[in-house]
């Protein structure tokens, strides 16, 4: 019998957030989970499906969260709060350069997280999660 896999996160860019929730939450039904002026969070089957009204520049969008300049797109993995601790520093040990330093956002709120951002060696950016509380991740 196979382990349960933890969900993905997949971040993706969209031209209107009216136009992703008609068709992720209507549509597909997809439960909405957190949301901002310029991205909303689907639960997308049990995955972190993050659609992010950004224009391009120069090639690369980003978009703000929680004070940062989040790339989109990016992917990456939600892992419970020790094992991303035990990533981030043995990241931080291989003098690994991270775009987003690891920190904790929504601090208190729902969906509190750890996250950072690397680059892998191709230029694709990938974030990574942290859980305290796994139930969290589509927090309203």
């Amino acid at each position: 019998m196979r382990a349960k896999l933890p969900p993905f996160h997949l971040a993706i860019v969209v031209h209107e957030l009216a136009q992703a929730r008609e068709f992720y939450g209507e549509v597909l039904g997809c439960r909405e989970g957190r949301s901002a002026e310029r991205w909303v969070d689907f639960d997308f089957f049990g995955h972190q499906l993050v659609c992010h009204c950004a224009v391009a520049a120069a090639g690369t969008a980003h978009n703000p969260v929680d004070g940062d300049s989040v790339p989109v797109p990016h992917f990456g993995v939600v892992l419970s709060m020790s094992d991303w601790q035990k990533l981030a520093e043995r990241l931080r040990s291989s003098s690994q350069v991270f775009m987003l330093e690891p920190k904790i956002r929504f601090a208190g709120q729902p969906g509190e997280q750890g996250t950072f951002f690397l680059c892998d060696p191709f230029g694709n950016a990938l974030e990574f999660k942290g859980f305290a509380d796994p139930e969290s991740l589509f927090a309203g």
